[in-house]
């Protein structure tokens, strides 16, 4: 005679939530206040991240933790919790000769420069004679970001992405 309470007649389908070391899939749509789309998933690969290894903006590691795969969500980012506040010291002015090598400045590109905490990325935003306008604010600071969110898969981490700090495999990072 078999036992009815055997792992055989009994599968738990336990949902992982979303806690630190966790795998996590989603898919996103990412709008200002005006209802502009910055930036989405939606259509193409979904964004895989580790939780807690700040792979994303505080704010929505924040909301996110303690959800589930099939969970939908609307999260509003204030600036400090996400890209932070505009700081207006981070906008300068340089001398053009400060751009070794590049013969033909122009406003939006962007270069790495060497800032008071180590490397930085700067964009040009104006070209006016011999001097240059540059700004290191993240495009995005200041900005109230709001995030329809679509979980689609929670799992633990593996040793190696905990060690690494990131995703490995598909959607993830490959080394």
């Amino acid at each position: 005679m078999r036992a009815l309470c055997g792992p055989s007649y009994f599968k738990m389908d336990i949902q992982m939530e979303i806690a630190d070391q966790r795998v996590v899939v989603m898919h996103y749509t990412l709008t200002n206040t005006q209802g502009e789309v910055l930036d989405s998933s939606r259509g193409g690969e979904p964004l895989t991240y580790l939780h807690g290894a700040g792979n994303i903006i505080p704010g929505l590691e924040k909301a996110l933790v303690g959800k589930q795969a099939g969970d939908s969500l609307n999260v509003q980012v204030q600036p400090a919790e996400g890209y932070g506040e505009r700081r207006e010291e981070l906008v300068q002015q340089v001398p053009k000769r400060a751009f070794q090598g590049v013969k033909d400045v122009q406003p939006g590109m962007s270069f790495q420069a060497q800032g008071q905490h180590g490397p930085m990325r700067v964009v040009v935003t104006k070209v006016l004679g011999d001097m240059v306008t540059i700004d290191g604010n993240h495009p995005l600071a200041g900005e109230v970001l709001n995030f329809d969110v679509e979980i689609t898969e929670v799992r633990a981490a593996t040793a190696e992405e905990m060690q690494h700090g990131h995703v490995h495999g598909p959607g993830g990072h490959h080394h």
